[in-house]
């Protein structure tokens, strides 16, 4: 699959999936503007070491071209500044990824409205629903100028399983519906300009922050299972990275238009892999095996 000439922008590439689907589409051959709120000199309240650098150099590295911009995705005026300046420079832009987040430490496991912070709620969907339109509004006009565009909106979970589980607190569940709903109501605006919306989740993302509090690296990640036994079917950030790229270099792509879509089932369909070779399709072992009461066991899932 290649990209080259493409022009993509992962909005909120800091880190996490943005990190992973910024470095494939560099592996593609596009290149690749990486926004987000840490840089080498400035570190978000997230108080993590990745920074927007270290994701464009690994976009550089993997074969593409990386940019690193930091873009704080509430600002409308900094997201104005930033297509225009990929306008300048570019003079296109082919791929939107909206996959700013910045939610891990707001939320609260399995509180009710009243028990949760209100504060860290609001903040939450600030985060979480206000970036994405922003962005949308400022960059989409610039990806539709050329018929063909992709924009992806990156959620937790597929409509599907989402419809009837609930997701942890009132606010993180809104933030991820919401985002697959903005998805499938972008389709609708982008359709006549050939254009493609959907929306995409990971699977188990084995991500900085997860390997983290796990006590494990991306080498003895499976050391983790015995503590957590479905963990087995956890993906690395480069799978939905993958994912991206196939649907960017399907020229059928729009009949995904205004889809709720994962990793997995894409991974199934276009027949990428993940890095070990591998095929983790969590949002079919997750309602099947783990919400079932079954034994652990990715036998069949990857």
């Amino acid at each position: 699959m290649t990209l080259q000439g493409k022009v993509a922008l992962v909005a909120g590439g800091t880190r996490g999936a943005g990190r992973g689907i910024a470095v494939e589409l560099g592996a593609a051959g596009a290149t690749v503007y990486v926004t987000g709120r840490t840089t080498r000199r400035h570190q978000s309240e997230y108080a993590r070491p990745e920074t927007i650098e270290e994701t464009a150099e690994l976009v550089t590295a993997s074969g593409g071209k990386g940019i690193a911009m930091q873009v704080d995705h509430l600002v409308a005026e900094d997201v104005r500044e930033l297509v225009e300046h990929i306008r300048r420079d570019q003079g296109r832009l082919d791929i939107l990824v909206n996959d700013i987040w910045g939610g891990e430490k707001l939320f609260e496991w399995n509180k009710p409205v009243w028990e949760h912070n209100l504060e860290n709620g609001l903040r939450m969907l600030s985060l979480g629903i206000n970036t994405h339109l922003i962005t949308a509004h400022h960059a989409l006009p610039l990806l539709i100028e050329s018929p063909g565009g992709l924009h992806v909106e990156v959620t937790d979970g597929t409509a599907a399983y989402n419809d009837d589980h609930y997701r942890l607190s009132p606010f993180y569940d809104l933030v991820k519906v919401a985002a697959t709903r903005m998805a499938w109501a972008h389709a609708k605006d982008l359709a006549p300009y050939g254009a493609t919306s959907i929306s995409l989740t990971p699977g188990w993302l084995r991500s900085e922050m997860m390997l983290e509090a796990f006590g494990v690296t991306e080498e003895n990640w499976h050391d983790a299972t015995k503590r957590i036994p479905h963990f087995v079917i956890s993906e690395t950030p480069r799978f939905i990275g993958r994912a991206v790229v196939a649907l960017a270099s399907d020229p059928d792509r729009s009949r995904w238009n205004g889809q709720s879509i994962s990793s997995g089932g894409l991974a199934q369909i276009y027949g990428f892999t993940d890095l070990d070779g591998s095929r983790p399709d969590a949002w079919r072992y997750v309602p099947e095996v783990q919400d079932a009461g079954k034994p652990a066991d990715a036998t069949g899932y990857r």
